[in-house]
């Protein structure tokens, strides 16, 4: 069963359960989830080989869609779903096999189609990262400088860099992530129809989910909406959270 952190809400209302993208954890969500809970139950995950979740040595979109599901029957079903990047083709799945689970689906800023571009230099930068005496977060962001140019990538990993461990480690299940990174920016094409309400929310400045997409989007999810969040990249809840909040509540609420 996957980790999961428990937001007090609403009980009468469909519960959120919140599913974060790849090297990201329930952490990550805990003020977006905090702000949407008390009209609703939110719960947050940590997907497999991520935070404090079971590790495997499979990661394939079918795995993560029953762990996702095994949560919700958990929880009370349905649930209304929200998934990032990862997490995002995570609930597409489980919407496409498991409709019945999910009363609203919103996937951000993803599309389900098969990506080129890897994250396998990440993983490199964090097993190049020299663990030796590292006792703050500060000093492990110079070291990772060496490797990650981006201050916004680094600070984002380092949210899931254990300091409190001895050694210090990563919550993440490198090795099975770099066998199976294919599979997570792939997509294996399932077939079905997921009929109920899902919102496709993209950051305007991420090249993410493209026009060439939207025809496989409506022919898997035909009451698709399309929403745009101005300034936002493809880590659109942390760029534009209040928008990105906004968004969700209109659209949960509706």
């Amino acid at each position: 069963m996957l980790a999961t952190t428990h937001y007090d809400g609403d009980t009468a209302a469909p519960a959120l359960l919140i599913a974060h993208g790849l090297f990201g954890s329930a952490r990550n969500w805990n003020v977006i989830a905090k702000r949407l809970s008390g009209p609703r139950r939110v719960v947050t995950v940590d997907m497999r080989n991520h935070g404090q979740s079971p590790w495997f040595d499979s990661h394939s979109y079918p795995d993560l869609a029953a762990d996702l599901a095994e949560v919700i029957e958990a929880e009370g079903a349905p649930m209304d779903l929200l998934g990032h990047s990862m997490g995002g083709k995570a609930a597409m799945m489980l919407a496409l096999t498991r409709p019945e689970l999910i009363r609203r689906l919103v996937v951000a800023d993803i599309a389900p189609v098969a990506y080129s571009h890897t994250q396998g230099h990440l993983i490199d930068a964090m097993r190049a990262l020299d663990l030796t005496g590292l006792a703050s977060r500060s000093e492990a962001d110079k070291r990772l400088a060496a490797h990650v140019d981006d201050a916004g990538t680094r600070a984002f990993l380092l949210q899931s860099l254990d300091l409190k461990s001895d050694p210090p480690r990563w919550r993440f299940n490198l090795d099975a992530l770099e066998a199976e990174m294919s599979k997570i920016v792939g997509w294996p094409g399932p077939t079905g129809e997921f009929s109920g309400p899902a919102l496709f929310l993209t950051g305007a400045e991420s090249d993410y989910v493209r026009a060439e997409a939207r025809p496989e989007i409506k022919a898997r999810f035909p009451h698709a909406r399309f929403a745009k969040i101005p300034g936002a990249g493809h880590w659109l809840h942390a760029d534009k959270p209040r928008a990105f909040e906004a968004t969700l509540e209109a659209y949960l609420t509706a």
